[in-house]
């Protein structure tokens, strides 16, 4: 049951969800889009009103393990952790060193937490021995891939996301669209307002069989 807010309360999902957040966060994800302006979207982590939506898009009952890519500070992937079963288990896969290092430091077991390249995600997915996928969410900007590279990693993605699964993508400009639903269909679409910028959060379903 949603709550006025967005909230599902059947997720678990609390009313104020608790950020991977510290003092000195937010200029970290400064530093981090201006060492690699390609690949981090944005300026200012995301906000709990964003969060929510992504979290509600990619948890379901049933839901025990998301991959996370591009996850930055690690405010999403609070909030994946906030909707997950106690055996629930995110893997976080971050290109950046630096975001890497900082969610190394989370202590909540259920992060698994990997630097390296979304292309690489079958073998990451594959050293951690994850039993299945049940969703993936994504905050790489697929507007600074291009279109070779966008297919690759949604390939890379669809691969391992197990039947019935979820892929998530929240973004600004709308490339990832374009670039998976030739492949994977149309998704369901949200928009979230209450972030800077402005998101749309894409869900595509894996077909059960």
């Amino acid at each position: 049951m949603a709550s006025d807010d967005g909230t599902d309360e059947r997720l678990g999902l609390r009313a104020e969800p608790l950020p991977l957040a510290r003092p000195g966060d937010g200029l970290r994800f400064l530093l981090g889009f201006l060492r690699r302006p390609m690949s981090v979207a944005s300026v200012v982590p995301s906000s709990r009103w964003l969060t929510r939506r992504i979290a509600n898009a990619a948890v379901r009952d049933g839901t025990r393990v998301v991959v996370e890519l591009g996850p930055g500070t690690g405010v999403v992937t609070r909030s994946l952790l906030d909707a997950l079963p106690r055996e629930g288990r995110v893997l976080a896969l971050e290109l950046e060193a630096d975001f890497a290092e900082r969610l190394a430091e989370e202590p909540d077991p259920r992060l698994l937490v990997h630097h390296g390249d979304a292309l690489e995600l079958r073998a990451v997915v594959g050293e951690h021995r994850l039993p299945r996928v049940d969703a993936i969410v994504s905050g790489i900007p697929f507007s600074t891939l291009g279109p070779a590279r966008g297919e690759q990693v949604l390939r890379a993605a669809w691969s391992v996301l197990a039947p019935g699964g979820r892929f998530v993508a929240y973004q600004f400009r709308p490339h990832v669209d374009r670039f998976a639903t030739p492949l994977f269909g149309a998704p369901d679409v949200g928009f979230e307002p209450r972030n800077v910028p402005p998101m749309s959060v894409y869900c595509w379903h894996k077909p059960a069989h």
